[in-house]
């Protein structure tokens, strides 16, 4: 047999590929299955989120990346080389935990510096206040950590972790300690940051608003599997399960049954009404299923009202809740088969409130909608939040 023929195509594959390649990775603990024969590809230079509820397996594949923990079976490769039993050490890998972990008793610039003085690198002066000034943190290079807000301690342990020049720089629940007004603007920050280094980043989080803001592709994982990958707006705007349409976001499910499919475009009879789908938005072989819409793209109005969004009218509802939240207003609107639907209105001040007990019709773009295989558990995936998994 010849040389050629004896090399294994899987491996001539993952030597090609020059981001992270998770392969049939499996972690099982006892009877328990953390992390379930998952593929994954990452591209050199993206910012990748994996996203989850708590359990479902996305700190475990995070560790096995960073060698903390040793997969039961499958294959990790990093920039074409077989990572799977390396030590966390001989990994061209960083971690950023949620805790920081930096030296109480070493300043700014020395916690930076830290790395580098180990390896006995040169220039080590520069390489810190360049790192100090990508974070924005120059000024503050001869503080202790227990000196600075949580804020700039995260961004130090972020440059402390980029001055080794990873290939892939893992964020664990990284923002999960700030308050909700720091951690948005740490959001933009963390983007403007991996934009301008260049690096992977592969983020870790439960918190679907944070995924979205910063990821250019987000992973959703239930049960130590992928549900659905792709971007942010396609995740949310075209989900694939009714896991996915309930953690990203809210959305009404209504039971239906596919009464014809056409090219383009599906019919659907819901409790006697006929609705339309795009047939790119439809997601189940079967004729029982979920018509999907979210609240923001209801449209509420008056019987018989003239609403912008031909296709889809829906009659009969009845405010049963008004909620005022500043930007928006959100209704629950009681149907005649006796399911109450969101609805977010723009306070944008064109149109009045309604008030609870008025008589109200719904509407919606058909191409705002989406259908989901009635076999699935029309409540999976909401108000599902965690922090470990």
């Amino acid at each position: 047999m010849s040389q050629a023929a004896e090399i294994d195509p899987a491996a001539q594959l993952d030597a090609a590929y020059d981001g992270l390649r998770l392969a049939g990775l499996t972690k099982s603990f006892a009877a328990f299955t953390a992390v379930d024969d998952l593929d994954l590809d990452v591209p050199r230079g993206s910012f990748f989120a994996l996203l989850g509820p708590s359990g479902c397996g996305k700190t475990t594949t995070l560790r096995m990346v960073a060698g903390l923990d040793s997969p039961t079976s499958g294959t990790i490769t990093l920039a074409g080389q077989d990572i799977t039993r390396s030590k966390p050490y001989q990994r061209p890998v960083n971690t950023v935990f949620q805790s920081y972990a930096l030296f109480p008793h070493l300043d700014i610039f020395e916690n930076v510096a830290f790395g580098l003085r180990r390896r006995k690198q040169r220039d080590v002066e520069t390489q810190v206040a360049d790192m100090l000034d990508l974070v924005e943190l120059g000024s503050q290079a001869r503080k202790r950590p227990a000196q600075l807000s949580g804020g700039q301690q995260q961004r130090v342990a972020l440059a402390r972790a980029l001055i080794n020049k990873p290939e892939v720089l893992l964020l664990d629940e990284p923002l999960g300690a700030l308050d909700l007004k720091l951690r948005r603007s740490m959001q933009i920050e963390l983007k403007r940051i991996q934009t301008e280094v260049g690096l992977t980043f592969i983020h870790v989080t439960h918190d679907q608003e944070e995924a979205m803001t910063m990821a250019d592709t987000v992973a959703v994982m239930n049960k130590g599997l992928i549900e659905q990958m792709g971007a942010p707006a396609e995740l949310y705007e075209n989900p694939r399960s009714t896991f996915v349409a309930n953690f990203l976001g809210q959305s009404n499910l209504i039971a239906g049954t596919i009464t014809s499919r056409a090219s383009d475009v599906v019919t659907v009879d819901m409790h006697g009404i006929t609705v339309s789908v795009p047939t790119g938005r439809t997601h189940t072989d079967g004729d029982a299923g979920w018509v999907g819409i979210r609240p923001e793209k209801v449209l509420i109005g008056e019987p018989g009202e003239e609403l912008d969004a031909p296709g889809n009218t829906i009659p009969g509802g009845v405010v049963t809740d008004v909620s005022f939240v500043g930007v928006s207003t959100q209704y629950l609107v009681r149907m005649p088969w006796g399911q109450e639907l969101q609805v977010f209105q723009q306070n944008t001040g064109r149109v009045r409130m309604f008030r609870v007990g008025e008589s109200v019709e719904l509407s919606w773009r058909p191409e705002y909608a989406f259908v989901l295989d009635q076999s699935q558990d029309a409540s999976a995936g909401a108000q599902q939040v965690g922090v470990d998994g």
